[in-house]
């Protein structure tokens, strides 16, 4: 049961999201797909399990295309995906999920979830309701659903997300009978340690499209090269801080809503930039919305100066001089229907509402940002870059501590350089930055550090000015060198 992947396209609006994607996996196959986050691979999943239709391209399985656009038909051709979210109904039983949307009688699912179940290692109640079920429990039901459709590929979106330690090992042992079994078993994860655990081949996705195979195991700084393109080091840039902490962070746990990360111990100066590395969901994000007090801790201190801010909300922080630029332009930092004008004027006007001022103020920002648009365009009908540049507008005159998602994601080098030059104006009046990125090139050139998450925690803290490539990648897979 080959599978063969022939130029595969998928294109939404301005984003090329697949880029003639050619992929063959054999029988038995524990074959990984990696990527940054946005690089393609889980539309590419999409795509083979029916739930996203191609622009182009074809799939096959032994020899028979597979119909694109439609799980039923996917799943009847073979091909099944667990997706991190299994497709469960929460009230239902088990034998319920089992059943519905199949012609399968109630004592067939019966005998199928214990005996399927026993076999892979799962303990399955067919009488359980799902709700009362961990995502583990979950994860195993819908594998052994598929499994009686008839699935001969199964692919896996990010499976160890929410679940335990255990979960994870009974997973990955009921993969390996699986893959020994002749099946083919596409996992797609952000872990390297895991897809060296499991996987015996890899695929590596950047940008859309495909920019190598490796078979397993292999030096986890290549796999991370692989994914992030040559990694740029000993770049001199001005070096910022002021010798005077700012942002003191002390035994740190946080638990986002699908990551967590513990014991963080940080010290950021006054004008410092702090860039923090990991591979997706390495626990970098909660650490950011911890520090913007979008989400609570549950131990530790965070201190700004002499003000404790643990756990005070978002408006406390806010006060205190700290400001959050997200990732999601659109999503959490502006309102889609309303216009560069009333942005300006919701985020630094008072409460008075003076639109003669609104205007002059916008006019003032869109020459000095370069932003593409008028005062009253509407912010969603501006690209990426001019919308990133519309945040920039929007932030207070006085930021004492300025935290970033993915400052200059999609955006083209002109949009990055106008983004990165107005920050960086910033640290020389003592603001400190500490920003997310994907870019290792944006990281190494930009900061005066680099901490590097991995696993829920920071690995370590790195000089921007002297770290070394495979220091930085043995780092971001997992490994500390000597």
């Amino acid at each position: 049961m080959t599978l063969r992947i022939d130029q595969i396209s998928k294109r939404f609006g301005p984003v090329q999201a697949n880029d003639a994607i050619s992929l063959e996996v054999q029988p038995g196959a524990l074959h990984a797909v990696l990527g940054e986050n946005g690089a393609g691979k889980s539309t590419l999943m999409k795509i083979l399990s029916g739930f996203q239709d191609a622009d182009s391209g074809s799939v096959t399985l032994d020899g028979a295309a597979v119909s694109l656009g439609d799980p039923k038909a996917a799943i009847a051709s073979g091909i099944g995906m667990l997706h991190q979210d299994p497709l469960v109904v929460l009230p239902f039983t088990a034998i319920q999920n089992f059943i519905l949307g199949t012609d399968i009688d109630r004592a067939e699912a019966r005998r199928l979830i214990v005996e399927t179940g026993q076999r892979l290692g799962f303990d399955l109640d067919p009488d359980r309701v799902a709700r009362t079920m961990s995502v583990g429990e979950r994860q195993q039901l819908e594998i052994v659903r598929l499994l009686s459709l008839g699935v001969k590929v199964l692919i896996l979106d990010e499976p160890t997300s929410g679940i335990s330690t255990g979960q994870r090992e009974l997973l990955f042992a009921a993969l390996r009978t699986l893959a020994s079994e002749g099946l083919i078993v596409l996992f797609v994860s952000h872990k390297l340690e895991e897809v060296l655990d499991l996987c015996r081949s890899v695929t590596v996705i950047r940008r859309g499209t495909v920019v190598g195979e490796r078979p397993l195991p292999c030096p986890p700084e290549a796999l991370v090269e692989m994914m992030f393109g040559e990694i740029v080091t000993g770049t001199t840039h001005a070096t910022g801080g002021h010798g005077t902490p700012l942002l003191r962070v002390a035994n740190l746990h946080v638990t986002g809503r699908r990551q967590t990360i513990s014991d963080v111990n940080l010290l950021v100066d006054a004008g410092e930039v702090l860039g923090v590395a990991g591979l997706e969901g390495s626990g970098q994000g909660p650490l950011l919305r911890a520090l913007a007090g979008l989400d609570q801790t549950t131990e530790g201190t965070i201190n700004l100066d002499e003000s404790d801010l643990t756990n005070r909300g978002h408006r406390s922080f806010m006060a205190a001089g700290v400001h959050f630029l997200p990732a999601g332009r659109l999503e959490e930092g502006l309102f889609p229907d309303l216009t560069i004008a009333e942005h300006l004027e919701l985020a630094l006007g008072d409460k008075t509402v003076d639109w003669g001022r609104a205007d002059e103020r916008a006019k003032s920002a869109i020459e000095r940002l370069s932003i593409k648009g008028a005062p009253n365009d509407p912010v969603e009908g501006l690209s990426g870059g001019n919308q990133q540049r519309v945040l920039l507008a929007m932030m207070p005159e006085r930021v004492r501590l300025l935290l970033m998602e993915h400052p200059t994601r999609g955006l083209d080098i002109e949009s990055a350089d106008v983004v990165w030059t107005q920050l960086l104006e910033r640290r020389t009046e003592g603001t400190a930055i500490v920003f997310v990125s994907a870019d290792l090139d944006e990281l190494v050139s930009a900061s005066d550090r680099i901490a590097v998450c991995f696993d829920g925690r920071i690995l370590d803290i790195v000089d921007a000015n002297t770290v070394d490539a495979n220091q930085l990648g043995s780092l971001i897979g997992g490994q500390v060198t000597a």
